[in-house]
């Protein structure tokens, strides 16, 4: 296949799926503006670079980047603190730098360090939480912005007092088009659409959201079902090129002696990279054809983008995952996908942001219900069940702190539950221990791991103390090529209350794994007669 055929063979996969990113992008860009104090124009601009300059500077396949939801609360601050969005604007330049400098020393690798039950807990919860704050949008009731998803809102309710908040503000024009919109979307997944041709290219968001535009023009003029301006999408409208372009706001360079432009700069760069990772390592997981992004070269991408977007006058930028789920979804396979939401952004804008007006929130939230459901699906918290508690746990505290608090805090929560689990099975399993019958005697052989460390001192120590008296033991340090220097000093004290128990002990190869200490074969009889044995040291394949 010619690269000009695999092009045209891609990009009719990734063109239908740009459109889905595209119309769950336009509300989300707006809707995270808002919540963030910040001029709605912002949202766009971020959204607009993430998607053309930073999906071209990237390598994720299916990583699709702007502003992101779990920044707001830290906009929002930044923007009270510094005392204007013009001098917020150079903090962001400042984080891209900053950004730019952790890819080039290779910083991007902590994400392999996150243990795959949080990644899926954080893509189950995030899953949840767009269900969630879906449903007031579905129902015509819209106090909150559409990108708010912390479980304390901007309008003063959080995630589930809003859904018994909008029981008195249920409108039905909304509720018609949402239930028309999923109707349809749930029509797309059916075998029986996805069997012709033409219902592949045409996606079936692409239609529920046409649809919607119908019934609200259908819905004009009707004093039960039209929609209000809140229950539309709402794009800044330029009067012209010229008047696009003058929405552009600049940095305040004056500010660049101030340090707490520094210490804002800092935190978004931390932030935003780590949410980045996490989107990256969430995304190549779903990616069916499970390909690998360089999250150093990302890094990168995403510095150059907040450079340019803080330059203009947008958010801050990240890889975000329910875009890059929405793209994942809707069948994308590489990046044109990405970038060709972006440039559907800046055209709309540009061209027909009027016609972005008609579009009812509550078609858009019809899309997100699928997103989410297809994040937090059942099958997906039985399959983690199913792998023990040690997976099942931190999964399900991921998604209590993401549902309940934030994005962040949720990550943290899980992640601090999975190292717990680590070094409790850490602590248990230490060592083998089997029990032999010898004619005379019983015989205990405790067979220690490869790897002892301080955090088994513990289970060692209390192992020891409970051995019976009278009988025969074999400590058995050949297979460790590592241990502690505590648990050396457990096991030496541990020879000398042998004594006292009457046990006869033989302790191999304890200090074989360390260099230059000379290697000892300890043989301590219990019957007063103790002797200690040099032998030659037993050769460690490494």
């Amino acid at each position: 296949m010619t690269v000009r055929n695999e092009f045209v063979t891609n990009l009719k996969k990734d063109l239908p799926a740009s459109i889905v990113v595209f119309f769950v992008a336009i509300p989300l860009c707006l809707g995270i503006a808002l919540a963030s104090g910040a001029p709605l124009f912002s949202g766009l601009i971020a959204g607009i670079v993430g998607g053309i300059v930073v999906g071209s500077l990237s390598g994720s396949p299916l990583g699709v980047s702007g502003p992101a939801a779990g920044l707001a609360v830290i906009v929002l601050m930044a923007i009270q603190n510094l005392g204007s969005f013009e001098t917020f604007l150079l903090a962001v330049v400042l984080a891209g730098i900053i950004q730019i400098a952790i890819g080039i020393s290779r910083g991007g690798n902590i994400a392999y360090y996150f243990p795959s039950s949080v990644i899926v807990g954080m893509l189950s919860g995030i899953g949840i939480i767009i269900f969630l704050k879906q449903i007031p949008h579905a129902l015509g009731y819209n106090e909150d912005p559409v990108g708010d998803f912390a479980f304390k809102q901007v309008d003063g309710q959080n995630t589930f007092s809003e859904l018994i908040n909008m029981l008195d503000f249920i409108s039905p024009g909304p509720v018609v088009i949402a239930f028309v919109s999923i109707t349809i979307l749930l029509l797309w997944e059916t075998s029986f659409v996805k069997q012709f041709k033409v219902f592949q290219l045409i996606q079936g968001p692409l239609v529920a959201v046409l649809a919607g535009v119908i019934l609200n023009i259908s819905f004009e003029g009707n004093p039960v079902y039209s929609l209000k301006g809140d229950q539309l999408v709402n794009v800044p409208v330029s009067g012209s090129f010229s008047e696009f372009f003058t929405s552009f706001t600049l940095p305040d360079f004056t500010a660049i002696t101030n340090s707490e432009v520094y210490i804002t700069a800092i935190v978004i760069a931390v932030v935003a990279s780590l949410e980045t990772l996490l989107c990256v390592e969430a995304t190549d997981k779903q990616d069916p054809y499970k390909r690998i992004t360089p999250t150093n070269r990302e890094l990168k991408a995403q510095g150059i983008g907040n450079i340019i977007s803080g330059l203009i006058g947008g958010l801050p930028i990240t890889q975000v995952i329910v875009r890059s789920s929405a793209n994942m979804q809707a069948g994308a396979y590489t990046k044109t996908s990405a970038i060709s939401h972006g440039l559907l952004l800046l055209i709309s804008v540009l061209i027909i942001p009027n016609i972005l007006n008609l579009i009812p929130l509550a078609s858009l939230a019809a899309i997100l219900f699928v997103v989410g459901y297809k994040l937090a699906k059942p099958s997906v918290f039985k399959k983690i069940y199913n792998q023990g508690k040690s997976q099942f746990i931190p999964f399900i505290s991921t998604i209590l702190g993401i549902v309940f608090i934030d994005l962040l805090w949720g990550l943290g929560i899980g992640l601090v539950v999975a190292v717990l689990f680590i070094l409790f099975n850490n602590y248990r399993i230490p060592y083998k221990l089997v029990h032999h019958e010898l004619d005379d005697r019983k015989k205990i052989t405790i067979e220690l791991a490869q790897e002892v460390t301080f955090l088994n001192k513990a289970s060692i120590l209390k192992s020891l103390d409970e051995l019976p008296p009278n009988v025969k033991v074999v400590i058995d340090a050949s297979n460790t090529y590592y241990m502690h220097h505590d648990v050396v000093e457990i096991i030496e004290a541990f020879e000398i209350n042998a004594l006292n128990k009457n046990i006869d002990l033989d302790v191999i190869d304890l200090y074989a794994h360390k260099e230059p200490l000379p290697p000892l074969h300890l043989s301590v009889k219990g019957n007063g007669n103790n002797t200690v044995k040099k032998n030659k040291k037993k050769k460690i394949e490494k």
